[in-house]
């Protein structure tokens, strides 16, 4: 028996490490560690990746996230709708902004906010929606737009799980009013460390949340607004440029996996696979499938040396960080009973057929046997 990790970044950067290396030189000799040009270069980059205007190299995607909202104004009193079925980070950006977090649940297909419940959550102080595209599949944008078109209301796309990923033509991050990405290091394009961006075609949003990012200063040592220190480092902007160079490629061979899995593991007894929507090209940042004894079926892999993880175990809503909101169980049924039975399987653009053919050997153990 191998031992099957659930994501292995060593092979990633054992792949490129000769341009990882260069890059550390590079940053090294030219003594210039925060800002400059490694950043300056990325932000175009990476904006270009994105089929937008502009790009803005934030700390990390949290951050990023928060330093939109600010950018828009948005905070004391106003309301930003946020899905029910997200990582924390999606409500902690609203609340730290000053804003209030209404969440809408899930669809029960994709995992993403549900459209159809978007319209009965606005309220006379709504300002902004936020669609978060989990796991790498971009959310329902159409309807999202045109109902915040009716509304007049901004969208704000967290796309820090959806690097590269498409909607009927657009790209993640290019179809609201302005996006944050995160670059976690297990994210589809990561960092050897925390980063994050700000993409958006508003040039005015771009350069608020520079600013903001940068103490609240366009001219050193001059400070406009009360700002943060939320700049991207340039090392990780010099890492980031690399391994975006190679990000479409890794994406492929992810979508490869995801084929393979869904094709291997096809009319399991139990096992709920991940769908793909018409006009959706995911990049498959982690393989969720669902199964009603998920605890069980998770212990049985870890047994046989398969590492998986929970895409998430407990929903915003029901944390006790977010307690003072007065949500209860039962609020949000379909991200309530998603929570309950989503597993994470080994995934990434390392994993060879010989570990994929013992996770679905031991998934097809588990569900046909019991």
């Amino acid at each position: 028996m191998i031992r099957v990790p659930f994501l292995d970044i060593q092979a990633a950067h054992h792949e490129i490490r000769a341009e990882l290396d260069e890059a550390y030189q590079r940053v090294m000799k030219s003594g210039w560690f925060v800002l400059g040009e490694d950043v300056e270069r990325f932000e175009h980059d990476f904006a270009r990746y994105c089929h937008v205007q502009h790009g803005v190299g934030i700390s990390n995607g949290l951050d990023a996230l928060r330093l939109i909202l600010e950018a828009y104004d948005i905070g004391k009193g106003d309301e930003v709708i946020v899905p029910a079925h997200t990582f924390t980070a999606t409500w902690l950006a609203v609340i730290q902004a000053g804003a209030i977090p209404v969440p809408v649940d899930c669809d029960a297909t994709t995992y993403n906010i549900d459209p159809k419940a978007i319209s009965a959550a606005v309220s006379s102080r709504t300002r902004a929606i936020m669609p978060v595209h989990l796991y790498g599949q971009v959310a329902d944008m159409d309807p999202i737009m045109r109902l915040a078109e009716r509304n007049s209301l901004l969208v704000i796309e967290d796309a820090a799980q959806a690097h590269g990923a498409m909607y009927k033509g657009q790209a993640a991050g290019s179809i609201g009013h302005a996006a944050a990405f995160s670059f976690y290091p297990g994210k589809n394009l990561g960092a050897l460390g925390d980063a994050g961006a700000v993409v958006t075609n508003d040039a005015q949003i771009a350069e608020r949340v520079r600013m903001l990012a940068n103490y609240g200063s366009r001219v050193k040592y001059q400070h406009e607004v009360r700002g943060y220190n939320a700049r991207l480092d340039a090392l990780q902007a010099a890492f980031l440029g690399v391994k975006l160079q190679h990000l479409d490629e890794w994406n492929q061979r992810r979508k490869a996996l995801a084929d393979s899995y869904k094709a291997e593991l096809a009319n399991i007894e139990g096992l709920v696979l991940p769908q793909k929507p018409d006009g959706s090209e995911p990049v498959w940042h982690v393989f969720v499938v669902r199964h009603v004894l998920r605890e069980s079926m998770q212990a049985h892999l870890e047994a046989h040396g398969i590492s998986t993880l929970i895409h998430y175990p407990v929903p915003p809503h029901l944390q006790k960080a977010h307690r003072s909101l007065g949500f209860s169980v039962g609020d949000f049924p379909v991200t309530e009973r998603t929570c309950n039975e989503v597993l994470s399987l080994p995934f990434g653009p390392h994993l060879d057929a010989v570990q994929r053919a013992q996770v679905v050997k031991a998934l097809r153990t588990f569900c046909e046997t019991g």
